[in-house]
């Protein structure tokens, strides 16, 4: 596997992949993370948020993405849940990162560069679950209470992935977007706009292969 440009990490961070356990040894050997106590108007917020995202199903919008120096890029995001998630950067480089149900794929058109993870270990796989646990195999590290919504900061159990994931939601609830905090403190953060659910999308647009493969080319 190539080495991870800083580039790179924020676009894996914008898609919910974060620091990926397969870039770093060190995931494995860390500590586990500790629960926070919930209070039961944490828990009941846990839960509706847990029932929102199952039941959340097909879903598009646009989404903002803010790295940990204030640049910022958009592009167009498109969930059908279980597993299956499209995030397409505007622009000519023509950026994608496709989940097809078991494995993250990120082609950069600009570099000719094409890169797979496996989807469960990476925070996305919170979202994308097809039954939504927030109470197994996923430590709830804090929730937090704002005007317009509540933030659930949460961190794999067996810490599969290094740093932690905040899912953002409004009172409703629904998704705004998430933030993720990487090993070392830097943040990567997504804001939704207009995300909405939607009728069936395109199952092609979950198929993302290596396009400098050629038919019949090994």
């Amino acid at each position: 596997m190539t080495a991870t440009t800083p580039t790179r990490r924020l676009i894996l961070a914008a898609a919910g992949i974060g620091t990926v356990a397969a870039l770093s040894g060190q995931a494995l050997a860390a500590s586990k993370p500790a629960a926070a106590p919930l209070s039961a108007e944490d828990q009941a917020l846990v839960d509706r948020a847990t029932a929102y995202i199952q039941a959340l199903g097909a879903a598009k919008g646009r989404f903002v993405q803010t790295d940990s120096r204030g640049g910022q890029t958009e592009g167009t995001v498109y969930l059908q849940r279980p597993g299956k998630a499209r995030f397409a950067y505007d622009g000519p480089g023509g950026l994608l990162v496709v989940s097809n149900g078991s494995a993250v794929n990120i082609y950069d058109s600009r570099l000719k560069s094409f890169q797979s993870y496996p989807l469960s270990r990476t925070p996305l796989a919170l979202l994308l679950a097809r039954e939504v646990r927030l109470d197994r195999g996923v430590v709830i590290t804090g929730v937090r209470k704002f005007t317009d919504g509540f933030t659930i900061v949460a961190q794999d159990a067996k810490r599969q992935t290094l740093g932690r994931i905040s899912l953002d939601f409004s009172h409703a609830p629904a998704l705004m977007g998430w933030t993720v905090t990487d090993a070392k403190g830097g943040e990567t953060r997504v804001r939704l706009v207009d995300f909405e659910k939607t009728a069936d999308l395109d199952p092609k647009l979950f198929v993302l292969n290596d396009p400098r493969r050629r038919v019949g080319k090994p």
